[in-house]
């Protein structure tokens, strides 16, 4: 969603970080192209004009000018204000109450019910034991989907038949959970194609009758500044704590995810990151930001990671990079593990200074790249696998055939892997590690 703000802001900002003093003239012109690169992105208007006037008067300070390192202390206001500019309000995310309550509003077709899975996903791998409630007696389809989510996660879901109120489903909602008992209660409420008296009474009357913990708002951060429309209307109308921003995987400019909570005061407390149950992050303005300006993400790759992998895999794998016993099977398993992660475009742009290739990195998963190597290493023997100096010219044409790629890409890959275990070889050899402290390695 970021990817064409983000190429503009590390360009001009590349223009300053390249020198050493720079002038207010200087300022000034990056502070334009910054201009025009938050409102191409669809920030709002009003946002971007106090964001670059904030960012312009500690920018232009004699302290800043005089530095023979302007140009990387101007950065690091401008991440300082857009930290700042995302982080509205209270984002912490409550869980009070026996059980919890977390009421998900907003309109249809913004993600609520697969939110509310997300959620519950998420809720389980702290511990907790949720119960999802399908509080949308106008559209059967919704609870159907909110019933096959739940399956999915081993999570129970409550509704009820076509007509009842939502007031009577989440309260029957809240006995049930009372009976199995579940800590957390999710509820996905109706939604409407637009905003109208009936849906923010219906609202209003639930939020008062059950005092959620939390409220939150989903909206489509695909849609631009509709979506920041909505989240005043929503706001002005109930008591909403926090919001949700779905698909922000898209492509569209990404104003409403930096205007959203400037305009409105309301917190962004999670991002949907994907259609899986596991694409949901707990909002972070400073690593975001970071994305953004192509500084990395390295906290949120750690976290994925270590979601990913378990400390069997870990060990197992630290052991054969240790004895350069790393194989064509383990190569394959670690494209597996990595594929988990996240698409690859998204992992590229968590890499401090390696953000600029997230595109490429994304369009060779897009064009079939990674599944052709897959296809490839799956069509060869466990030996093949293992030692890669059997294959010779017949086996390698059967792998070809077998795979449905060409002589010259099975070529390819067994070339890459035999870089990649010399590379492995120097690793284990200590090559790389004997200058820093602490680490093994030969004189």
């Amino acid at each position: 969603m970021f990817d064409a703000l983000s190429d503009r802001l590390r360009k001009t900002l590349g223009t300053l970080t390249g020198r050493g003093r720079v002038s207010e003239a200087d300022v000034d012109a990056a502070m334009r192209e910054v201009r025009l690169a938050l409102l191409e992105a669809d920030v709002n208007f009003k946002v971007v004009k106090d964001f670059v006037a904030r960012v312009r008067e500690r920018a232009t300070g004699v302290d800043i000018l005089e530095s023979l390192t302007a140009g990387q202390q101007v950065v690091k206001i401008v991440n300082e204000e857009l930290v700042a500019l995302l982080s509205a309000g209270d984002r912490n995310f409550h869980l009070t109450g026996n059980p919890a309550v977390i009421v998900l509003v907003g309109l249809q077709g913004s993600g609520k019910t697969t939110s509310a899975a997300k959620l519950a996903r998420l809720m389980v791998k702290q511990g907790r034991r949720p119960i999802l409630v399908a509080a949308d007696p106008y559209r059967p389809a919704a609870a159907d989907q909110l019933q096959t989510l739940g399956k999915s996660l081993d999570v129970p879901v409550f509704r009820a038949a076509t007509g009842t109120t939502v007031l009577a489903i989440a309260k029957g909602g809240m006995d049930a959970a009372r009976k199995q008992v579940r800590d957390t209660v999710i509820i996905d409420t109706a939604g409407r194609l637009t905003i109208d008296e009936p849906l923010m009474k219906e609202i209003a009357d639930l939020t008062a009758a059950l005092k959620p913990a939390e409220t939150l708002l989903v909206v489509d951060a695909m849609t631009g500044q509709e979506a920041v429309h909505v989240a005043e209307a929503f706001a002005a109308a109930v008591p909403v704590t926090g919001l949700v921003l779905t698909k922000i995987d898209g492509d569209a400019r990404g104003g409403a995810a930096l205007s959203i909570s400037a305009v409105t005061g309301l917190p962004v407390k999670f991002l949907g990151t994907g259609e899986k149950t596991d694409a949901l992050e707990p909002f972070h303005p400073d690593r975001l930001a970071g994305r953004i300006l192509g500084m990395g993400d390295v906290l949120t790759l750690i976290e994925r990671a270590q979601e990913t992998y378990d400390e069997k895999q870990t060990a197992r794998m630290t052991e054969k990079l240790r004895k350069n016993s790393f194989t064509l099977e383990d190569m394959l398993e670690q494209m597996e593990q990595v594929q988990k992660m996240g698409p690859m475009g998204q992992l590229m742009e968590m890499i401090p200074g390696m953000g600029g290739m997230a595109k490429q990195a994304q369009a060779a998963v897009d064009r079939g790249d990674l599944r052709r190597v897959q296809a490839i290493i799956r069509s060869m023997t466990p030996l093949e696998r293992r030692d890669p100096n059997v294959l010779n010219a017949s086996r390698r044409r059967r792998i070809a055939t077998g795979s449905g790629t060409r002589l010259q890409d099975v070529n390819q890959v067994v070339k890459q892997f035999t870089e990649l275990q010399k590379m492995m070889k120097q690793l284990s050899g200590g090559r790389f590690t004997r200058r820093i402290p602490g680490m093994p390695g030969k004189v």
